[in-house]
């Protein structure tokens, strides 16, 4: 049996909590005897979380049982953490054989130094700070979670499920996860490199009305000519006048917006659909196949076929 030991503090974000303990306990309900799932707070009392629900700790960490895995969640309380659970989190976190982060849960990681020298990502959000802080630590702001050795840090609220998910499959295989997946109604487990957020949600929101349009036209319409001489005239700019304001109020160029759309479209497809890569491919704007091929390589460090072997949902049945 595997003791996951969950800490809690006030202002803890509730999901970071509960989305991976039920993905534990749902694997422990299927198969008895894989996990006995505990909490404990600084002083064994109750906290109160970001959202205003009160959770009650089973122990004082003082008390608490030595854990197989040492779970860290996120929320806004990571940003002013008593200086003795940092203590404690520097003592016990290497006794853990897994220490794992969900959201924010990476600070209080890497404030008692268990993230140094490893890879490992937050939320996206605090990526830039816990790099600019922590020096040590390689911050890889793009991908849903990161695990580097015994160590696993995880994004967003839900991206500590698919992390949960993918730590059972490793314990128990691949059907006892799919069990739990099915259940909780949600994908085996989305790959670690995905994104955390779509290309509309990476550029910032243009200010003027005509490049609004044309970042949704972009979305909408990813086979479309999406050259900046095409998407100029759409926005009534020249090329050169479109392409300056463009990256002024997104943040990023046409040319990469447009890549990561094309490559968000076509990753979808090939996760949703049984379209084959030639026509993916040709709705997503890519002039060959071989073309989509080196996106995928590139981003997500697998070709098309092979994304679609490991992650798509029907590749599970």
């Amino acid at each position: 049996m595997r003791t996951v030991l969950v800490i809690l503090f006030d202002d803890v974000q509730s999901l970071d909590v509960t989305g991976p303990v039920e993905v534990f306990a749902g694997a422990e309900a299927g198969r008895a005897g894989s996990y006995r799932i505990l909490t404990a707070s600084l002083d064994g009392a109750p906290v109160r979380t970001s959202s205003g629900l009160t959770l009650v700790p089973d122990h004082a960490l003082a008390d608490a049982p030595a854990p197989h895995t040492l779970l860290v969640p996120g929320g806004a309380g990571t940003r002013h953490l008593d200086p003795r659970l940092t203590d404690w989190l520097r003592e016990h976190g290497p006794r853990a054989e897994r220490l794992v982060s969900v959201c924010t849960g990476a600070i209080p990681l890497a404030a008692a130094g268990l993230l140094d020298g490893r890879r490992a990502t937050t939320h996206w959000a605090y990526c830039d700070k816990l790099a600019r802080d922590h020096p040590a630590i390689d911050v890889d702001p793009d991908p849903i979670y990161v695990r580097d050795g015994q160590v696993s840090t995880s994004a967003g609220v839900t991206s500590g499920i698919d992390l949960a998910l993918a730590l059972v499959e490793e314990d128990l295989g691949r059907d006892a996860a799919l069990m739990v997946a099915r259940y909780l109604v949600v994908f085996l487990r989305r790959p670690g490199n995905q994104a955390q957020f779509s290309a509309q949600l990476a550029a910032q929101t243009a200010q003027r009305e005509p490049l609004r349009e044309v970042q949704q036209w972009i979305t909408e319409h990813p086979g479309a000519d999406l050259s900046v001489e095409s998407l100029a005239t759409r926005a009534r700019l020249s090329p050169r006048h479109f392409a300056r304001a463009f990256q002024a109020e997104t943040g990023m160029t046409p040319g990469r917006y447009v890549e990561r759309v094309r490559l968000e479209h076509a990753r979808r497809l090939m996760e949703d659909t049984a379209d084959g890569i030639e026509e993916i491919s040709r709705t997503c704007g890519y002039r060959t196949p071989e073309a989509m091929r080196r996106a995928f390589v590139k981003t997500l460090g697998s070709a098309p076929a092979e994304y679609r072997r490991r992650f798509s949902p029907a590749s599970t049945r």
